[in-house]
């Protein structure tokens, strides 16, 4: 019933969206009809359209709104009069309207990109928070300003033509990976991965592709799908039996996922020979040449070095900047990735836990392992992930008795 209710209730609030164009009340309504959902599918079973389902009892809790305004209750009814029923509802157009409205050109871009991680992904206020490295309280008012502007523009929204699809693609394309990012590694929890997350930003993330199947943008929106392959592609290996994080270089190769990394491998190269690539294409292909490698120690590392230098000047945000030093320590040595790490001054990185624990992976490997233990203590202690602090614990520890 979770996968139901989960699957269905951004389609439904894509629908309403459209039809009711009050995006703040059309939300209210459908918490409402999960709520209800979450009651009458646990006796009846689940309904044979549950996206109709939600919007029809959502429907009727907008309309039990309106009749307390006369006038919108006038308009609203002669509206809902007009609308074909829900059961006409399409999930593949419906989802992508919502991803496009929640990336309004209204909106800021920071605005677009918390609103649909809350509208479509289900992130909390606070997830969406660690995910965008913000203060909650600074993503709660944006939520709250985009839902008020997308009210205050509904009357006259239009669906967009391809003009407009185009130029909100971009951050479309990036709360998808954002929501995708938060499943893969949990940002806090005793859970290291949150699949329902990961599964959802892949479904939504296919779904955008096949809808752009015409257009040149498709294939930024084929790269982040396969970036999102071939990183799920290894989910069954990167966990302990005790739920702990298996890091790459330790993991079980034969435990990937071979249809998924075939898959990815295929998208990305097709992207690749159709023009010149993306952010998210070049990540997918950094990850193509990990899946390529039977072992670890095969790992071209000099051809990741080289992708992550195109990347960094695609995206030079401090992730990109911190992922291209573990390269750089594979290529030129630690002590140089080191120095580097030093000369790294980001403020969006001064309190996150990467940054120590990228710090001590290079010490280690320089053999200061003083240096090394101290570093991995400090990013347990800044980790919020159970699995994530448990292990740098542990890396901590097995390089001081190593010592």
């Amino acid at each position: 019933m979770i996968e139901a209710l989960r699957a269905a209730a951004p389609v439904a609030l894509g629908v309403l969206a459209r039809r009711h164009r009050d995006f703040d009340a059309c939300e209210d309504a459908l918490q409402e009809a999960l709520v209800a959902a979450a009651r009458s599918w646990a006796d009846d079973g689940l309904p044979e359209n549950p996206t109709g389902w939600l919007v029809t009892i959502a429907t009727r809790r907008l309309v039990e709104g309106y009749r307390r305004d006369t006038a919108r209750r006038r308009r609203e009814e002669n509206d809902a009069r007009r609308e074909p029923p829900p059961a006409e509802a399409t999930p593949g157009d419906d989802a992508v309207a919502l991803l496009l409205l929640c990336c309004h050109p209204a909106l800021r871009v920071p605005s677009q990109v918390a609103l649909t991680l809350r509208a479509v992904g289900g992130l909390t206020t606070a997830e969406i928070a660690r995910g965008l490295l913000l203060p909650e309280a600074t993503v709660a008012q944006r939520i709250s300003r985009a839902k008020a502007k997308l009210t205050e523009v509904g009357r006259t929204f239009a669906d967009p033509d391809d003009d407009e699809r185009r130029a909100r693609l971009p951050a479309v394309l990036a709360v998808l990976s954002l929501v995708f990012t938060e499943g893969h590694t949990a940002s806090a929890g005793d859970v290291l991965a949150r699949t329902d997350l990961t599964e959802e930003a892949i479904r939504l993330t296919r779904t955008l592709v096949d809808a752009l199947a015409d257009v040149p943008e498709r294939g930024e929106a084929a790269g982040l799908l396969a970036l999102m392959l071939l990183t799920d592609a290894r989910r069954a290996a990167r966990t302990a039996p005790d739920g702990g994080l298996v890091p790459l270089a330790e993991q079980d190769r034969t435990r990937w996922d071979a249809t998924r990394v075939a898959e990815g491998t295929a998208l990305v190269t097709g992207v690749l020979h159709d023009g010149l690539p993306g952010p998210y294409t070049v990540q997918a292909a950094i990850a193509a040449v990990h899946a390529e490698a039977g072992r670890s120690e095969d790992t071209d590392w000099a051809q990741i070095l080289a992708l992550y230098d195109i990347l960094v000047g695609f995206w030079p945000d401090p992730m990109t900047r911190l992922g291209r030093l573990v390269a750089l320590a594979e290529v030129e040595g630690p002590e140089v990735a080191l120095a580097a790490l030093d000369a790294l001054d980001e403020p969006g990185l001064r309190d996150h836990h990467r940054v120590p624990a990228v710090r001590g992976h290079l010490a280690e490997a320089a053999g200061r392992a003083d240096e090394a233990v101290v570093a991995y203590r400090d990013a347990a202690r800044r980790a919020l992930s159970g699995p994530e602090r448990a292990y740098l614990l542990d890396r901590a520890s097995r390089v001081d008795t190593a010592e």
